[in-house]
């Protein structure tokens, strides 16, 4: 079977994709990943095989028009890209999807011709992909990188693709496929009223190496807050990047702090927390998932990747949400008790470190996150789940080739 994966050029969005991209492959299925020009780069370091459609748009340029507003940055600016959608009710977030969509469906529909995909596998803002499964005529699966924040607006998502779906006579469109695959831990996703594939959640949180010598246990009675901001916020604005403030507000006795970076973040870092005098312990280009596992509290922005990774290890979090799917999640994980969420506004240092003490001394949020860790531990790998997708999807006969 030749399975097509697609995602707009976001290395969140693609990660969300390696797991299960890496089960067919490795079921001796023939996979490619399709996206735009600047997603390539990223698709080869999966290890993946990887094809180029479309053309790039400024895919920061859109994400940061949704920054929430905050004292520290003035209110929010516009969204750029992507011309207004039908309707004076459309949400903000569909202007972004739409635009996404006119830069790569063409060229997407083109290649699952051509390559005579029998599978589209799609994330959820690549809306390219139920449209070139649609124009294939061959199933398309939607996989989750999260909590299903896109669900509500099913109803008007065919408004972002509408002007493809004519070009290419598709009736009967949904914008979330033949079925949806979800890693999210069902206390953790919102109610949903589609076809729903549970998965286990597998970590992929980009290339890089374990720390070396491994991070050393932690003495008795001393707890461990590591510190993530992603790879977004800076990217967007070195004023979203909150990492070096929130680790040093952390330090402190009785609590040793990790921030993790990527390199390109440590030239945000102020010398006192890069020469480890303010009690911070920085670790460079370390995937996240080779460093949660022995951390009791993870302080982080709250996107998806690094909730998911977080829980599956069973450790509670602290998110400073500043994009409306961020705060989306971060107010998942406080409903379920499992973290709580501060407001940019509200994360000072003060707050900072007494909401974190808080939750290093709780035993609730712990519990909580543990009982996600199992949920998710319960669910099909996604070799199991390839496997099933394979039997229960409708497959080109192989005539129609």
């Amino acid at each position: 079977m030749r399975v097509l994966f697609t995602s707009w050029a976001w290395p969140s969005h693609l990660y969300a994709l390696v797991p299960l991209a890496s089960a067919y492959r490795a079921a001796g299925h023939e996979v490619l990943v399709a996206g735009p020009p600047a997603l390539k780069p990223g698709t080869d370091r999966t290890g993946l095989p990887g094809a180029v459609v479309g053309t790039d748009t400024d895919a920061a340029g859109m994400v940061r028009g949704y920054v929430l507003p905050s004292t520290a940055l003035g209110p929010s600016a516009p969204p750029s890209g992507g011309e207004p959608l039908p309707g004076n009710n459309a949400p903000r977030a569909l202007r972004m999807v739409a635009a996404l969509a006119a830069s790569m469906t063409d060229g997407l529909v083109e290649l699952a011709r051509d390559w005579r995909a029998d599978l589209v596998v799609y994330e959820p803002t690549a809306l390219a992909g139920p449209v070139a499964a649609a124009a294939a005529g061959v199933p398309a699966v939607r996989v989750l990188y999260g909590t299903d924040l896109l669900a509500r607006a099913r109803a008007l998502l065919p408004q972002a693709v509408a002007p493809f779906l004519e070009r290419y006579g598709i009736e009967n469109f949904d914008a979330l496929g033949t079925l949806t695959v979800d890693p999210c831990p069902d206390a953790l996703q919102l109610p949903v009223e589609y076809r729903r594939m549970p998965v286990r959640y597998v970590p992929y949180n980009g290339c890089g190496e374990a720390p070396r010598p491994p991070l050393p246990d932690t003495p008795p009675g001393v707890r461990r807050a590591l510190v993530t901001w992603g790879h977004t916020m800076a990217r967007l604005d070195s004023r979203l990047f909150l990492g070096g403030q929130a680790a040093a507000a952390l330090a402190g006795p009785g609590v040793e702090v990790v921030l993790a970076v990527s390199a390109r973040q440590r030239d945000l870092l102020g010398p006192e927390l890069l020469d480890g005098s303010a009690g911070v312990r920085v670790v460079t280009d370390v995937p996240l998932h080779a460093l949660v596992s022995s951390a009791d509290l993870v302080v982080a922005h709250g996107g998806a990747g690094t909730v998911l990774t977080s829980l599956r290890a069973g450790v509670p979090l602290l998110l400073v949400p500043q994009l409306p799917d961020h705060k989306g999640h971060a107010g998942r994980v406080a409903a379920v008790g499992a973290g709580r969420a501060l407001a940019r506004d509200e994360a000072t240092t003060e707050r900072l470190r007494s909401e974190a003490y808080a939750l290093l001394d709780d035993d609730a949020a712990p519990a909580a996150a543990r009982r996600m860790s199992a949920d998710m531990l319960a669910r099909p790998t996604p070799a199991q789940v390839a496997a099933e997708l394979s039997r229960v999807l409708p497959v080109r006969a192989a005539g129609s080739r």
